[in-house]
């Protein structure tokens, strides 16, 4: 099929400094040409994740000026360049948070060219070109919406749970939250016949996760020493596998809560950036901290393909349209979503 680009000007979105971190701006700028070994993408969807917000605060450090923000798209090829083999027009593909991490072993150097942040353009865009090696395909299950949950929130999960701490039917895993990674990691650990146990202060986003297979629930506003009531659930064994996904005000439970030879995949900072955690009751019962952050092409393929497996659709809280982008930021920030936040890109 021959490449079908029906435009040469785009609508992006980019992050410019108002004082006090960065605002949004809509733009209108060129579609950017293929080069020899990329493809270009019609952008479908695009989804949010808590990082975002940092890096729209100015948390994560400065930007490149006029910054395209996000990491986590789903579309459609719409031209390739000569050298590409790996891909045809029309092929639906995501981003991939580490462009240059395809597999194998974490580099430091791979963080510098994450997209979205930094000086490395990301996908709050209708047309992104990436290199053939940067994308995965979609299951055919899914839809655009769908798919652009995976590349941050979904491939986290993932990784901590399988390849990390290499989840095995019957254990149990502890969930803090029902945001995007929360969600992914239920759905996953619900799939391998564990025993996920969430957390969270709402008793009805506490109910959904029922309905995607949580074992057990916690309201840690009505029981505040979760990790006690952890110990009871399990007949004082403890969770096989902690996701901590809130940092220094969840940590200490964290390591209270984990089992013998257990795990923690350290993941979150929804608390802030200071955690001063007593880690002695880890060498004690000699549990592990895995430090998680996304992960590689390599486990997005596998991610997919244990989706498609198991038919598993993502859960998606609210969308909003690409006009709507600096009010889907807002509903983020209010931290009362459920599951991912997504904008619909194009038609």
């Amino acid at each position: 099929m021959k490449n079908t680009v029906p435009a040469v000007n785009q609508h992006i979105f980019t992050l410019n400094p108002d004082g006090k971190g960065y605002a949004l701006a809509q733009a209108k700028t060129a579609i950017p040409k293929v080069e020899r070994n990329q493809v270009l993408i019609k952008i479908g969807a695009v989804s949010l994740n808590y990082r975002d917000l940092l890096v729209k605060m100015g948390i994560t450090g400065p930007l490149k000026s006029g910054l395209v923000p996000l990491s986590d798209a789903a579309g459609t090829v719409v031209a390739v360049g000569e050298d590409v083999s790996s891909w045809s027009v029309g092929d639906r593909v995501a981003s991939t948070f580490f462009p240059q991490w395809r597999e194998g072993m974490f580099r430091a150097q791979y963080a510098a060219a994450a997209l979205g942040g930094g000086q490395t353009d990301g996908v709050l865009a209708e047309y992104i070109v990436a290199s053939q090696d940067a994308v995965v395909g979609i299951p055919e299950h899914l839809t655009l919406e769908e798919a652009a949950t995976l590349p941050c929130a979904g491939v986290t999960a993932w990784h901590a749970l399988v390849e990390r701490c290499q989840l095995k039917p019957g254990q149990t895993v502890l969930i803090q939250g029902t945001g995007g990674v929360a969600l992914f990691a239920l759905q996953i650990a619900a799939a391998f016949d564990a025993r996920p146990i969430v957390i969270s202060s709402s008793d009805q986003k506490l109910e959904e996760a029922k309905k995607l297979g949580a074992w057990k629930t916690i309201n840690y506003r009505e029981q505040p020493e979760w990790d006690k009531v952890v110990m009871d659930l399990t007949d004082g064994e403890g969770a096989n596998h902690v996701l901590e996904l809130g940092g220094p005000e969840t940590f200490a439970r964290s390591v209270a809560a984990v089992s013998a030879a257990g795990s923690i995949a350290q993941i979150g900072v929804l608390t802030g950036f200071t955690p001063q955690p007593n880690l002695l009751r880890l060498q004690f019962v000699n549990a592990n901290i895995h430090g998680i952050t996304v992960g590689s092409a390599s486990h997005f393929d596998a991610l997919n393909t244990f989706l498609a497996k198991h038919a598993i659709k993502p859960f998606i809280g609210r969308e909003f349209a690409f006009d709507e982008a600096p009010t889907a930021y807002d509903y983020l920030r209010q931290a009362q979503h459920l599951g991912k936040i997504v904008i619909r890109i194009g038609s």
